[in-house]
């Protein structure tokens, strides 16, 4: 096992672990403790005369589930810069959580799905997707949310080259297409989880709150760092 932790740490710093690690957990927490707690609450439907002329693209179902793989590489990507940065970034991450978990209770949204009928594949994946994941937890989206933080934690990084830069941009900008057209969310929704990322990111980079993070996170890092020395 301290092998492996080895070679985890040669992949990504040890001060990197625990703030990825945490990220994960922390997400899975607000989307579905908020869904515990207000998921019989009265949902306010958002979506506007638009969002209902938009059509039902299932097709946009393989983005939307492999922005997964995305993400994952994204922030590992984002894990693996200069400590500071790595803080900072995670930060921002945790701060956008705080704030959804606040108003995923405070005003709890829904969307009106398409009817599935048919028999397809693209059918049966759609009938799949809606029946685990129920029509809550809109807004601010957090597909669209966290795409936008993998373009924000790598866009400034000098060893990243350009070319994955671009395709990270373009990747977030399918990711919000295919919420909108597999009808898990709405524009709205979109708006407010890359907005919420644009602005925790800023608070994340241009304030100091990112401290108070890197000393829970270094406690960490020196437990881990300590197992590890004790492998050799």
């Amino acid at each position: 096992m301290k092998h492996f932790w080895k070679y985890v740490t040669g992949v990504i710093p040890a001060y990197g672990l625990f703030p990825l690690v945490f990220s994960f957990v922390f997400n899975c927490l607000v989307y579905s403790g908020s869904r515990a707690i207000a998921g019989s609450w009265y949902h306010h439907n958002i979506e506007s005369n638009l969002d209902l002329r938009l059509p039902f693209l299932p097709q946009f179902l393989i983005v939307y589930f492999g922005c997964y793989l995305f993400w994952a590489v994204n922030y590992v990507l984002a894990a693996r810069q200069e400590k500071e940065q790595v803080y900072r970034f995670f930060t921002a991450d945790f701060i956008s959580r705080c704030v959804c978990l606040i108003i995923f209770l405070a005003y709890p949204t829904t969307n009106t799905r398409p009817v599935i009928e048919g028999n397809g594949i693209w059918d049966l994946l759609a009938r799949w997707l809606y029946s685990v994941d129920a029509a809550d937890n809109l807004f601010p989206s957090i597909h669209c949310l966290v795409s936008w933080f993998c373009f924000l934690g790598i866009k400034d990084q000098k060893r990243i080259p350009t070319w994955y830069k671009r395709v990270s941009l373009v990747l977030a900008v399918l990711v919000f297409l295919s919420t909108i057209f597999t009808k898990q969310h709405v524009l709205v929704d979109v708006a407010g989880g890359v907005l919420l990322a644009q602005v925790c990111f800023m608070l994340g980079q241009k304030t100091e709150i990112w401290h108070i993070y890197e000393r829970i996170g270094t406690e960490i890092e020196k437990k881990i760092n300590s197992y590890i020395e004790g492998a050799k």
